[in-house]
């Protein structure tokens, strides 16, 4: 059980590279709020860790439940996935997925000061994995699931934003925690609509925005949206360090451009893996944008 415990984790959700996700995001979203209220003095212990964490914890329950939803799918259109192909039983997800969402309830009501909002986390999360009990609706229809499903990551960023909120005695409501509310829910849609977009000749049983809509309009869609997404980020660094603002205009420009060269040739690269790398280069530049913060001060 173990060793096909190990096969899920390193082809569906690499331990050591989440668990560091986990961590960017909570800190991320942590220190843009400090920063932006004027918080320069600050304690990092077992809260923010347990925080990171629970990011880690939950975003593997949806990893887990969105595999075993898909289960029958994957198996004609995914085959090799490790669940599909039989490497893997779906009582091994679903203990792995106990261990480590039980870890997460532990730490949070030992530690944390935001368990109504980690309730609300996961009441959310457990909704989604089942289909919010409107499974005959939702699932033929890839828009409905879209809408009722990607919020989530607002439901995470609401998680982070209250702990730090509560923790350093700051407005719970202000530009602020509604930028950041909105920051990494825009990348999330971006890339979940962008990874559904193929060129013609790609298009197979698998139900896509390109076949739904059109691969234009599709892209286009993305592109507005990475457009507003890029205006909250302008909000949240503005008072912190305008080198950043420079290098997010530049940056989104270039995004702008493939959106562009896309609608006009499909076949010349696959979307996602252009929007992948410019959302990598995009929070990057919001994290060295708080660390340059915390060495140098405002620029």
């Amino acid at each position: 059980m173990l060793k096909r415990m190990h096969i899920y984790m390193k082809e569906r959700y690499p331990l050591i590279s989440r668990l560091i996700l986990g961590l960017i995001v909570f800190l991320e979203i942590h220190f843009i709020i400090l920063l932006n209220e004027g918080v320069t003095q600050f304690k990092i212990g077992m809260q923010e860790i347990t925080g990171a964490y629970t990011v880690f914890a939950f975003l593997l329950w949806l990893r887990i439940a969105d595999d075993l939803k898909d289960f029958e799918t994957d198996k004609v259109l995914f085959p090799d996935r490790p669940l599909a192909r039989g490497a893997v039983y779906k009582k091994d997800v679903m203990i792995l997925c106990v261990f480590f969402e039980i870890i997460a309830v532990v730490l949070n009501v030992i530690y944390m000061n935001n368990l109504l909002f980690f309730g609300i986390l996961y009441g959310y999360g457990y909704l989604m994995s089942k289909w919010f009990f409107q499974r005959a609706k939702i699932q033929p229809s890839l828009p409905l699931a879209l809408v009722t499903h990607n919020p989530v990551q607002m439901f995470v960023n609401l998680y982070i934003i209250s702990f730090t909120v509560i923790k350093y005695d700051l407005r719970a409501v202000s530009l602020t925690t509604c930028m950041t509310l909105w920051t990494l829910y825009f990348p999330a849609l971006i890339w979940e609509v962008s990874r559904k977009i193929k060129a013609p000749k790609d298009e197979n049983d698998y139900t896509t925005y390109s076949k739904l809509f059109g691969y234009k309009r599709s892209t286009r869609f993305v592109m507005i949206l990475t457009i507003v997404d890029i205006i909250t980020n302008f909000i949240l660094v503005f008072r912190l360090n305008k080198i950043s603002i420079v290098v997010l205009f530049l940056l989104v420009s270039w995004m702008t451009w493939k959106f562009i060269q896309y609608m006009k040739d499909p076949e010349k690269f696959v979307l996602v893996e252009k929007v992948e790398r410019y959302t990598y280069l995009q929070e990057s530049t919001m994290l060295l944008t708080i660390v340059a913060f915390l060495l140098f001060g405002r620029i």
